[in-house]
């Protein structure tokens, strides 16, 4: 089957398909720290995470 007819039939797009999607080179550490956050002040939502992450040095939207 052609990638044009599978794309097709999947609903997606042809490009989708050609680019290998990257993450962030230090996305393990990132979830590494939300995670000891999250566990440190359990009652926080991610508003507050997402501040104390950037007071941290990490530069993350929410």
């Amino acid at each position: 089957m052609s990638e044009r007819r599978a794309c097709r039939a999947l609903g997606q797009h042809r490009s989708t398909q050609r680019k290998v999607p990257q993450g962030r080179a230090d996305e393990q550490r990132l979830t590494d720290d939300i995670i000891e956050l999250s566990d440190q002040y359990g009652r926080y939502g991610y508003r507050m995470v997402t501040g104390l992450l950037n007071n941290a040095g990490w530069h993350v939207n929410h």
